[in-house]
């Protein structure tokens, strides 16, 4: 007697308009839907920012995913499909963490043939202007509303300085790569 299959994914990775490769809906999506796990090796916080140096980066490009304040998921080692989800600031799907286990839902019917994509949302401290933001992290999306960064842009709060008057960048933190 044969095991249970998994089900088909629902999505295949392609060339997108928006960023290099994207994941497209091979099948209609229904509101609510899980659409794919977002999968790959579960590091600290700590390990992520020793392997990806925003600073040093030409152009900031990775495939981490945070789960809480400790702990995420980098798609470059072990990942799936999902790493290659693109941003948009008026996605059809979003993400939710369940049991430190990383979803795919769609926000909407998604057709098929349709890019699937998500509001990165990263955060970052208060020391990042909006100019910053929409250099370092540039949006591509195309939409009206786009707010022309990957990054959540909240009202600015003055800048903290430390008792040497610098100011600290941290590591970008977010909800995808």
């Amino acid at each position: 007697m044969r095991g249970k299959s998994a089900p088909e994914l629902p999505v295949v990775v392609r060339k997108s308009a928006i960023q290099g490769r994207g994941v497209f809906a091979t099948r209609d999506i229904e509101k609510g839907a899980r659409v794919v796990e977002y999968v790959g090796e579960r590091i600290t916080h700590d390990e992520a920012e020793d392997r990806y140096d925003d600073e040093e980066m030409r152009r900031h490009h990775t495939f981490v995913f945070s789960i809480d304040d400790k702990h995420c998921v980098d798609a470059s080692v072990g990942g799936n499909e999902a790493r290659f989800i693109n941003h948009s600031c008026e996605p059809n799907a979003f993400t939710r963490v369940v049991r430190s286990r990383i979803f795919v839902i769609a926000g909407r019917d998604i057709a098929k043939g349709e890019e699937v994509l998500y509001d990165y949302w990263y955060t970052t401290d208060d020391s990042y202007t909006p100019d910053d933001l929409r250099r370092m992290y540039p949006c591509r999306c195309g939409v009206e509303t786009c707010r022309g960064t990957l990054a959540a842009i909240a009202a600015k709060k003055p800048k903290k300085k430390s008792a040497d008057g610098t100011t600290a960048r941290k590591r970008l933190r977010n909800g995808s790569r």
